[in-house]
């Protein structure tokens, strides 16, 4: 069966839904799954799936009255999920190939927010706001090679992207995390950014088959948000274009695409403090 223009399953081939493509694949007909659907497609690609709080995940209408979204997660497991909203369906489908750095994510908003409420801290705090853009725009970028990160960090767009873009296509890999990037890529816009985390590996990872390299990748970055301490701040975010990655957009194939700086601005320097008078 051809899959529809507006399905699920026309996007599977599409780059950066490569996580989810085996799952976008599944459904060639609208309208999108159900919350049925997606709750049995999430126990059988990862069954163990839990809150922060330990709950099994399961997918629900959104509830006329309920505690706050992250809070709600954590004490009952219970996602809420619009019916047939693609932004809804493609955070359904992050906690199917996420799962342990989706509940890292809802232990860290619980514990943040119990922090900043014991020593009265207003607000939500730099570590959650950080969290939430990584949720809805994050990206994992991970290579072999330790100058493709290096370059895509200091905003050396061209070379990174177009002079070494051979050397990128064998050694890297982008992994998108955020459910809202996926929505903004079933009609890409100039100067659409995701929110980019950078990890170098060995060769040998390039070497694992895809499943087995994201759910690697899913328990590094859960460990790393929960061990390590990463995502404090959303300062710890790099933009990255997305549209100048290869294959996203044929009009990235020449040099010039990339000195466009609506899209690829060079990194900003940081001002001299004028000496004290």
């Amino acid at each position: 069966m051809t899959a529809g223009p507006d399905t699920p399953a026309a996007l599977a081939a599409r780059p950066l839904f490569e996580p989810i493509a085996a799952l976008l694949a599944r459904f060639a007909t609208p309208p999108l799954p159900g919350t049925a659907q997606l709750d049995a497609l999430l126990h059988e690609v990862a069954p163990g799936a839990a809150s922060g709080g330990g709950r099994p995940i399961r997918f629900i209408q959104p509830p006329a009255e309920a505690l706050a979204y992250e809070d709600h997660i954590f004490a009952t497991g219970a996602v809420p999920t619009r019916e047939n909203d693609w932004h809804d369906f493609f955070n359904a489908l992050a906690w199917c190939v996420w799962p342990r750095t989706k509940a890292a994510c809802n232990i860290l908003h619980r514990r943040e927010r119990d922090a900043r409420a014991a020593t009265g801290l207003p607000g939500r705090g730099p570590r959650r706001d950080a969290l939430t853009q990584f949720d809805e725009c994050g990206i994992v970028v991970v290579s072999s090679d330790p100058a493709i990160p290096a370059l895509l960090a200091g905003h050396e767009w061209e070379e990174a992207l177009w002079t070494r873009r051979a050397r990128l296509l064998q050694t890297t890999r982008f992994l998108v995390f955020g459910h809202g990037t996926w929505e903004q890529l079933r009609e890409p816009f100039v100067g659409l950014c995701a929110k980019a985390l950078y990890r170098v590996v060995d060769a040998g990872w390039l070497a694992r088959p895809a499943a087995e390299r994201q759910a690697e990748t899913d328990a590094w970055l859960a460990a790393q948000l929960l061990d390590a301490g990463l995502l404090r701040t959303p300062r710890e975010l790099a933009p990255l274009p997305l549209l100048g990655i290869p294959g996203v957009t044929r009009e990235n194939e020449s040099a010039a695409y990339y000195r466009d700086t609506r899209q690829f601005r060079p990194k900003r320097v940081p001002a001299e403090k004028s000496p004290a008078a």
